[in-house]
């Protein structure tokens, strides 16, 4: 998206001859008495006369020719032949002991990323590496009484990636039966997530930020070479440097300060970054449950607490093009001179990370052979941003979540109908590309089903987000409509 709009515009001008007219215009109106807002607006003026309007032949043209360009100094197509090889394995020994069901297994994975640098920084061959796990398990059930049992279930199981030392991922589970219609059940459990491919290997410019994964053997393998300011080279700076993925590692501010920097002008406000390299997440889990039949309604009831270490997480640093961050001179006038470059980095937060939430599920049947039912979802992240403001967490769900529906399957002969009614919560959306509001959205699904035994024949008309209302569920995704069918199933000819 970035880099379709980019190219778009360098179709119709290329930035020099946009800049040079800018700032020709810009000068000549601040020297003609202009303030800094009308000789911006002239300089904008200029420079933007005759841009290629959305809809516009030229538009299109430029269009369609960066979408299916992958050089993404000209394009903005991924060329992405990345691939996986997967391999499990599983043992139940239930046939050999009846003391308990006992499971061995194990799974093998190798990554063969292959991008052709337009992704990952992959630009001279495929980068491999693999990873392997091993666990087992062990189930036992006690019939406590004629109408009650007790189930257990202990498993272990040890990971291993090529780039991270071991871990072993304990869990326990117990699930209480009572007269069949309830069941009760908990859990505590460890785990932990690998860093992914792109969070390891990933090499780029985004528009917004350059993302850089931190592999250790990633971070030179981003470089790009980059024109210094006029204030900069009056310095002594070169009139271009190459900095590397390890700038924004080694050699970088925090994002929030450098924004601090430029309100207040005190360089004492600059911050080091220096994000460490990212390595596994943990996890502890609690999770307490229960579902049961109470006369006619039928409960399904959930709650759950996460604990993070390592929690992963990008954080934006600007990493100035010359100097050493701290040095309080040549690193400060690199951001004076907006002579640095934003990255996205991939690291494990500092600070406390948990989730919590629940859900309930009620469904029951009203007048007669009506199906109601209903379920609510309760998600919340539980995070100091306000003291990390530059670590990007991706949580990305909604607090609230509701549904509804009412429907009968034989209304009267052969006919039937289904109403769903759903609610989403507004929520936060982060991502590499970008962030926004996802706004709360209301959305209504109708179905009727006609069924024609002589004909073998079920016939079904229905649509989704009746309410016309467009939505989207993602930043930067497109809207989702209303969609309308029909159906004709034919059984057993």
């Amino acid at each position: 998206m970035v880099f379709t709009g980019i190219n778009i515009n360098r179709a119709w001008k290329d930035d020099n001859t946009w800049f040079g007219e800018y700032v020709g215009n810009y000068v000549a109106a601040t020297l003609g008495g202009a303030t800094n807002e009308a000789a911006h607006a002239a300089g904008r003026a200029a420079a933007e006369s005759g841009r290629f309007e959305p809809g516009s032949a030229g538009f299109k043209q430029a269009f369609n020719e960066s979408v299916n360009d992958p050089d993404l100094s000209t394009g903005s197509k991924f060329q992405d032949a990345s691939k996986y090889y997967h391999l499990d394995g599983n043992y139940n020994f239930s046939h050999l002991t009846d003391f308990a069901d006992i499971q061995v297994g194990t799974s093998y994975r190798r990554y063969s990323l292959n991008s052709s640098g337009t992704i990952y920084t992959d630009f001279d061959g495929a980068i491999d590496y693999s990873e392997f796990g091993i666990y087992t398990q062990i189930q036992k059930k006690f019939d406590l009484s004629e109408s009650s049992s007790l189930k257990l279930t202990g498993s272990i199981r040890y990971d291993k990636s090529e780039f991270f030392d071991g871990f072993l991922s304990p869990r326990l589970s117990a699930g209480f039966t009572i007269n069949k219609n309830h069941n009760i059940r908990a859990s505590v459990q460890t785990g932990f997530r690998n860093p992914t491919t792109q969070d390891l290997f990933i090499g780029l410019d985004a528009g917004r930020a350059i993302l850089v994964g931190s592999a250790p053997d990633n971070l030179d393998r981003y470089s790009r070479s980059y024109s210094v300011s006029g204030g900069g080279q009056a310095l002594g700076v070169p009139a271009s440097v190459v900095q590397t993925g390890r700038a924004a590692y080694e050699n970088s501010y925090s994002l929030s300060s450098v924004l601090a920097l430029g309100a207040t002008g005190n360089p004492a406000v600059l911050e080091i970054a220096n994000p460490e390299l990212v390595k596994p997440e943990q996890v502890t889990s609690a999770e307490f449950g229960y579902r049961g039949k109470l006369d006619k309604v039928i409960i399904d009831f959930s709650a759950y607490r996460n604990s993070y270490k390592d929690f992963i997480s990008q954080e934006t640093v600007i990493a100035p093009l010359y100097g050493t961050v701290g040095d309080g001179a040549l690193s400060v006038a690199a951001i004076a001179n907006a002579d640095y470059k934003a990255y996205s980095t991939y690291t494990n937060a500092e600070a406390d990370v948990n989730s919590y939430g629940a859900s309930i599920g009620l469904s029951t049947k009203i007048f007669g052979d009506y199906d109601l039912s209903a379920n609510y979802t309760y998600s919340k992240l539980d995070f100091d941003q306000e003291s990390y403001p530059d670590f990007v967490t991706n949580f990305n769900t909604p607090e609230h979540k509701f549904k509804a529906s009412l429907g009968n399957t034989d209304l009267f002969k052969n006919f039937g109908f289904n109403l769903a009614y759903r609610f989403t919560d507004d929520y936060f959306w982060e991502a590499s590309f970008g962030n926004g509001l996802v706004p709360e959205y209301h959305t209504l699904d109708a179905q009727i089903n006609l069924r024609v035994p002589s004909m073998k024949s079920t016939f079904k008309a229905g649509g989704t987000n009746l309410l016309g209302n467009e939505y989207f569920t993602a930043f930067g995704t497109g809207f989702i409509g209303s969609m309308y069918y029909v159906s004709w199933t034919i059984n057993n000819l």
